[in-house]
């Protein structure tokens, strides 16, 4: 991985409380442990900042209040060796689970391994830890990116200049990156001016910097694929100090409440989204920890399906909030993955 812009704040331990889970008592008709409650998980982030990354934690939140389970929040400070001392910290505190939510997978691994060494289930969301042991938790990022493109040919044809928003190490964007070498091997047409991004506490911002270096340059892009929706927004906002909404299009993925607003605003040129909803990821993620600890088998793979969001379709069904999404699209609000008939999964 390349590195990485961190936020300069101190890795010093963070006094540790569990929430205060419904159910406490347990769960009749589960299995144990969960049928007399009292247990305990950690939810361990290399990023918070955003709006994805706050509702994968709150639709974390919710299915371990459901679950009755007490759920540890470590903060994401986008710093490895933090993250790598969150790990140590939550074995030592007792956790059976721990839900790893991105991150670098060379500072990982052995932590991990001493964690499973000490029999505590892992469960990886969006970070790939190449242990047959942990469950990898992911949204289709080939399907997502697949749709993006879709939309990308439907609107445009498969003949333009393209800028491209990527940064290589984490593996949704890897991922998503694959599709996009496919897409351009097949469309000789798309050529692309102009590749940047940045991850980091400001992501956006410091994208748009970016991005209007990127566009000044390259004045005939008339596309920016930039597959996370901070870096659209910071597309978004290049696009606009520089004075030409009206002559680019953009094509992200992930989806927020601030994001629908920004889409759907006159005049804007982010025009379309694929997304799956970060609440119900983050429910998916406990819920595999869950089952992991209650001894029951789950898939190595754990998939959860994306949907295509155009401003068109937004503006046409009236949708200003996630909340609205959830409502007038229901798959978007749940998902199948990882449940089973004791897990409560009415959360939102």
């Amino acid at each position: 991985m390349k590195s990485l812009a961190r936020l300069a704040l101190s890795a010093a331990v963070i006094p540790f409380v569990f929430m205060q889970p419904a159910n406490a008592d347990g769960i009749a008709g589960a299995p144990a442990p969960f049928n007399k409650g009292g247990v305990k998980l950690a939810l361990i982030s290399y990023i918070s900042a955003g709006d994805f990354f706050q509702a994968y934690q709150a639709g974390a939140e919710a299915q371990a209040k459901a679950l009755g389970i007490d759920l540890r929040v470590f903060p994401g400070r986008q710093d490895a060796a933090e993250q790598r001392e969150q790990i140590l910290q939550a074995v030592n505190l007792g956790v059976s689970g721990i839900v790893i939510d991105h991150g670098l997978p060379e500072s990982l691994g052995d932590v991990v391994q001493q964690a499973l060494d000490k029999g505590v289930k892992i469960v990886a969301f969006d970070v790939n830890l190449n242990n047959p042991k942990i469950p990898q938790v992911e949204q289709s990022d080939h399907e997502l990116a697949q749709q993006a493109l879709d939309q990308v040919v439907k609107d445009n044809g498969k003949s333009f200049a393209a800028g491209y928003v990527y940064v290589a190490g984490f593996a949704p964007l890897d991922r998503r990156n694959e599709v996009w070498d496919k897409f351009r091997a097949a469309n000789p047409g798309v050529v692309e001016k102009a590749r940047f991004g940045n991850v980091s506490d400001t992501t956006a911002t410091t994208t748009a910097d970016q991005a209007k270096a990127a566009l000044t340059a390259n004045p005939d892009i008339k596309v920016v694929f930039a597959p996370y929706d901070e870096f659209a927004r910071g597309v978004k906002l290049a696009a606009g100090d520089l004075g030409i909404a009206d002559k680019i299009k953009i094509y992200s993925a992930d989806v927020s409440t601030a994001d629908i607003q920004e889409i759907t605003e006159p005049g804007s040129p982010w025009v379309a989204t694929v997304a799956t909803n970060p609440a119900v990821v983050g429910a998916v993620s406990v819920r595999a920890a869950a089952l992991q600890i209650a001894g029951q088998e789950i898939p190595h793979q754990i998939t959860i399906k994306p949907t295509l969001l155009t401003q068109d379709s937004l503006r046409a069904a009236g949708v200003k909030t996630i909340e609205d999404l959830a409502a007038k699209i229901p798959a978007f609000s749940t998902s199948d993955a990882a449940t089973a008939s004791w897990i409560p999964d009415k959360l939102f």
